[in-house]
């Protein structure tokens, strides 16, 4: 079944102008058809490949990575350990952005837990404040002080 480039925006969720730039950026399995008129014609094929292709987008995999990828699927079998290979390269990277947010996430999770605290005792103003000294000069909002160097 043939379908329009509005169609496959409103089906893939993507606009129609990133559609026009996957083309022309070369992210697509296969060519796009055109009609006499100009119009692009898509296929349910395509639709498949947008879903892989946006989900290698949305993991970080870069532009370059990506038409490496289709070149290898465009030659057809017999490059299976190159394909797998890149995909494997992908999926470190990403394992490591999964690490890098989940310490991310527990420092948050961390600081919210913080500020709660401090927030329900009313000792909000004890949280780190440059300007929170003692009598003697020292600090005394360390509870949430930043790494030093920062």
């Amino acid at each position: 079944m043939d379908l329009s480039i509005g169609e496959v925006a409103e089906r893939s969720g993507l606009s129609v102008h990133a559609l026009r730039f996957y083309e022309r950026e070369g992210l697509f399995a296969n060519p796009v058809r055109r009609l006499s008129n100009g119009r692009r014609v898509y296929h349910e094929e395509d639709l498949e490949w947008l879903a892989i292709c946006t989900k290698l987008r949305s993991s970080g995999m870069s532009l370059a990575m990506i038409r490496q990828y289709i070149d290898l699927v465009r030659h057809g079998p017999g490059n299976e350990p190159g394909r797998l290979e890149l995909l494997r390269r992908h999926v470190a990277q990403v394992e490591a952005q999964i690490r890098g947010l989940q310490e991310t996430l527990h420092v948050m999770r961390g600081k919210v837990r913080l500020y709660e605290e401090h927030v329900i005792r009313g000792e909000a103003d004890r949280l780190w404040n440059p300007s929170h000294r003692d009598a003697a000069g020292a600090d005394t909002g360390d509870v949430c002080r930043p790494p030093e160097g920062t």
